[in-house]
């Protein structure tokens, strides 16, 4: 085992709960919903049977309704996070599991990760029914996006900044400076004890993420406030609905069922999300579902629909991430922001700073189209920052110093499952 490797089996190891894998000890100690599944992708490569438990353990605490909870926090207590249990109470909302969850959701890039789980070992995978106990949760997760969370443009929509995991966004501002409503009660940010304030979310922002988070949880989280002040259309969210489609259309061949109709799903999905190109800035963008605006930025969430075959904005979107709006190869791994916007800051969470788990999907992307030698430039960047920097949350992309929390599962993981690819053959 390489020095990468041994590092990040080591933070595997210590941030597994049980049955699932912390994000990291400390600022995040309970079990999330997108981050288990880029988790399960890097655990298979060290036991697979760990990361097919991984999955399990997020599925088993799906609600009634088909969701998949963003933070499910199996202690039952807190444990210094807000917002926690004492603010989502979800034992008291109709549909919600034993266990107690937030009641929001996170992207669906869970079939995804079950697929590449099942196929690192197919044999212990059939031995424990892996696909069988997951396929028909699977399901029932992408149904809710398409009943609960579907409208007349046919893709799924967001209704908090933390449910398309890019929480402080530029896509956001427009409505959050829009509304006038705030959290009314003290705004608790136990996250700045692990993390320099200026690499978070503002206090102001945080004031409308807890209102919006409330009004959700005081409808019981039942997708039926028409009013609801922030309801978007995310490019990464439905490019990752539609990658998962596939990756369900596969299992549904391997456990006997008819792939065919999630196939149509994922092209379906993919025909709508070019409701969501923009000529004008060459990405696709997030749509303000209440106003119908289209948001005019350039973020690394208009890059993720590359994972998609047959997109017919390939040659557009490969020409802005190796331009100078992201200068791939140039730059610690994918900005999350257009290097040249007058809101791009490089050490502000979404606003700027290269993510491990967005470099990964690009990495995927570029792997899975030919792109090999920009693939393993983007991997091998990848893993030299997570090991230099013991694993962080992100990285600043001029100077490649570390920001937010550091021996970060999903960077552990996803570094150890591309430094897997690196020279392999594809």
């Amino acid at each position: 085992m390489n020095a990468l490797a041994s590092a990040a089996a080591g933070i595997l190891l210590s941030n597994w709960r049980r049955g699932y894998t912390v994000p990291a000890g400390g600022l995040y100690p309970h079990q999330w919903s997108w981050d288990s599944a880029f988790i399960a992708i890097g655990l298979r490569h060290l036991s697979p049977r760990r990361a097919q438990q991984e999955l399990d353990t997020i599925l088993s605490s799906q609600w009634s309704d088909g969701r998949l909870p963003q933070i499910v926090f199996h202690s039952g207590h807190d444990d210094g996070y807000s917002p926690g249990v004492s603010f989502w109470h979800s034992s008291r909302i109709p549909g919600s599991p034993p266990v107690e969850t937030s009641g929001l959701i996170q992207p669906p890039n869970h079939a995804l990760a079950a697929l590449m789980v099942h196929e690192a070992d197919p044999a212990e995978s059939e031995r424990r029914r892996f696909l069988e106990r997951a396929y028909p949760r699977l399901v029932r997760w992408h149904e809710y996006l398409r009943d609960r969370r579907g409208g007349t443009s046919g893709l799924a929509r967001v209704v908090h900044p933390w449910e398309s995991g890019m929480d402080n966004s530029p896509y956001w501002d427009a409505c959050l400076k829009g509304m006038t409503q705030t959290y009314a009660d003290d705004i608790p940010r136990p996250d700045l004890l692990h993390a320099d304030a200026g690499h978070r979310p503002s206090n102001g922002e945080y004031g409308k993420y807890l209102y919006l988070a409330a009004r959700y949880r005081d409808h019981d989280c039942d997708d039926a406030d028409a009013g609801f002040p922030f309801q978007f259309e995310d490019p990464a969210f439905n490019a990752l609905w539609a990658r998962s489609e596939l990756s369900l259309a596969a299992i549904a061949a391997i456990v006997g069922a008819d792939p065919e109709p999630h196939r149509a799903e994922a092209r379906r999905i993919a025909r709508q999300l070019e409701r969501l190109w923009s000529p004008e800035v060459g990405c696709y963008v997030a749509r303000d579902v209440r106003s119908g605006d289209l948001q005019p930025y350039r973020t690394v969430a208009g890059l993720v629909p590359l994972l998609l075959p047959e997109l017919p904005h390939t040659a557009e979107l490969l020409e802005l991430l190796r331009g100078p709006h992201f200068r791939l190869g140039e730059v610690a791994m994918v900005p999350s922001h257009d290097l040249t916007a007058p809101t791009f800051d490089s050490a502000r969470y979404w606003r700027g700073p290269s993510w491990f788990n967005t470099a990964w999907l690009i990495a995927e992307a570029l792997y899975e189209r030919g792109f090999t030698d920009e693939a393993e430039l983007l991997s091998r960047n990848m893993d030299d920052g997570a090991l230099e920097h013991d694993f962080p949350e992100y990285l600043d992309p001029y100077s490649s110093d570390p920001r937010g929390t550091r021996r970060f599962s999903w960077t552990a993981a996803l570094a150890l499952d591309l430094s897997q690819k690196i020279g392999a053959p594809r």
